[in-house]
């Protein structure tokens, strides 16, 4: 089961709220996808969330955009920025990549971005958002939320 970024935030926006804020706070993150051989590739990404949805662009050709044409399962993490304290904890994403080859649609994403062009452009399906933070200096709290599910909230010391 998938989701896209509109349905997340309708039923949990406490938590789609802190997800975008932590992307929002840099602008470059991590984007793990899957090579040929089936081994982990990780690169540098933007991201955009705009229209109810979370958008991944490419440059064209790019080695992370064949890997998502072929196989499109991703991890993408946000840049927890300087030092340790990971103000508003550590968001990670995972999901499936869908290529967008509609024009429309395309020519929308550039009117508000403005992106260099030519480009691949991604709209993503999640299965999955976490975030992990630490809370009183005593407990590592994990949040997570899958579609069709309740956030559920793990801590331990």
């Amino acid at each position: 089961m998938t989701a896209n970024w509109a349905v997340f935030a309708a039923v949990e926006p406490a938590l789609a709220k802190v997800a975008e804020d932590r992307f929002g706070a840099f602008t470059h993150h991590v984007l793990a996808t899957v090579r040929k051989d089936g081994s982990p590739r990780t690169t540098g990404i933007e991201v955009r969330f705009l229209g109810g949805e979370l958008w991944l662009g490419m440059m064209p050709g790019s080695l992370k955009a064949l890997d998502l044409r072929r196989d499109p399962r991703f991890a993408l993490q946000a840049n927890p920025g300087e030092g340790t304290g990971m103000g508003g904890g550590d968001v990670r994403i995972a999901g499936r990549a869908v290529e967008v080859v509609d024009e429309a649609a395309k020519a929308a994403y550039v009117k508000e971005v403005e992106p260099p062009e030519p480009f691949h452009l991604f709209r993503t399906e999640l299965t999955e958002v976490v975030r992990t933070y630490v809370e009183d200096d005593t407990y590592l709290v994990a949040q997570v939320w899958k579609p069709g599910e309740p956030v559920r909230t793990l801590k331990r010391t």
